[in-house]
């Protein structure tokens, strides 16, 4: 018997996934758990969830009681439509393509380990915002150990590879293998149902920079040779733009959601900041970004927008498109 599991519970999973606190995965496995659709279909998914919740109320408890000590650690919030991490070995350009996209004022050096900590930027996409985090270098013998939970917990990866050393892609092989290393996969397509959850999978684009430098055509041959079969390839110069706007669309299109817009009643649509969902999200999921109190109290909704008349009364399974317009009845 097919499991036949919910938008909800997927979304409650990946939220398991991404999750860098033992409390903050209990929080999602208990969510699983209210999700699942109870069946024979999932008997041996709902004891293997029993025992996942178990254990980590155990982990909670063993936290609360001997809090840890010591190392930095950094979480950052996710804005606007998603969060995508940079990674990249030392001097491949993350730096310069998080300024290039967003104006965000980081230090661009060519230099290694220009970058000691977290930085993040907001790139404009229409009238999206996505916002991108660059991360410390990674290398076979170092990775900041924070650095892992911040790839988990975004909605993607962009892994850069630098063109202008012999060593690029050897280099950025070891940044995916050290990141494997703490079961932190980056993957162009993630495996719709993973066979062991403490495996991530973080869905990931490969830039490679620095395509205008002397030797980089040749370089950029072994990199489609060494990565071609896993990641979508960009080829960009962060320094002179090229390549960047088709970055930028892609890094957008990666998080694969729609922009809805807000309209209260007697009023014209709120234009000036899209909500955001994913592709195929329904009523119910708009409203629960609008407000949590929304899903519960709405009675109906109005939509103007792809495939329904102007105003037309929709339930709350109605699936949304890009663009439409929402107007909320509680």
């Amino acid at each position: 018997m097919p499991a036949n599991l919910t938008p909800q519970y997927k979304e409650a999973e990946d939220e398991y996934r991404r999750a860098q606190t033992a409390e903050e995965r209990l929080v999602a496995l208990q969510k699983m758990w209210r999700e699942m659709p109870k069946h024979k279909g999932t008997d041996k998914l709902q004891a293997e969830l029993k025992q996942k919740i178990s254990e980590a109320k155990k982990e909670v408890e063993h936290d609360r009681k001997s809090p840890k000590k010591g190392g930095v650690s950094y979480k950052i919030p996710r804005q606007g439509a998603g969060q995508i991490v940079l990674v990249g070995a030392p001097n491949a350009g993350k730096s310069q393509i998080v300024h290039r996209l967003t104006k965000a004022k980081v230090e661009v050096a060519a230099y290694p380990f220009t970058t000691r900590e977290p930085h993040v930027g907001m790139m404009e996409w229409y009238d999206a915002h996505v916002q991108l985090v660059d991360t410390p270098p990674i290398t076979a013998d170092f990775l900041e150990p924070y650095v892992s939970s911040l790839v988990r917990a975004a909605d993607a990866g962009l892994l850069v590879v630098d063109l202008s050393d012999d060593d690029g892609p050897f280099a950025a092989e070891a940044v995916l293998e050290r990141l494997a290393g703490v079961k932190t996969v980056l993957i162009g397509t993630p495996p719709a149902e993973p066979e062991d959850l403490s495996i991530h999978y973080t869905k990931t684009l490969l830039a490679a920079n620095k395509i205008d430098t002397d030797g980089a055509q040749d370089r950029m041959s072994i990199v489609r040779e060494m990565f071609g079969e896993r990641f979508p390839i960009h080829v960009v110069s962060a320094e002179h733009g090229q390549g960047m706007e088709e970055l930028r669309d892609a890094l957008y299109k990666i998080l694969n959601v729609i922009r809805i817009y807000s309209k209260q009643p007697g009023k014209p649509p709120d234009k000036s900041a899209p909500f955001t969902i994913p592709v195929g999200g329904t009523v119910e999921m708009f409203a629960e970004k609008v407000h949590r109190d929304f899903v519960e109290k709405m009675k109906t909704a109005r939509v103007w927008g792809t495939g329904v008349f102007d105003g037309q009364p929709v339930g709350r399974e109605h699936v949304l498109h890009d663009g439409d317009v929402v107007e909320l009845h509680l």
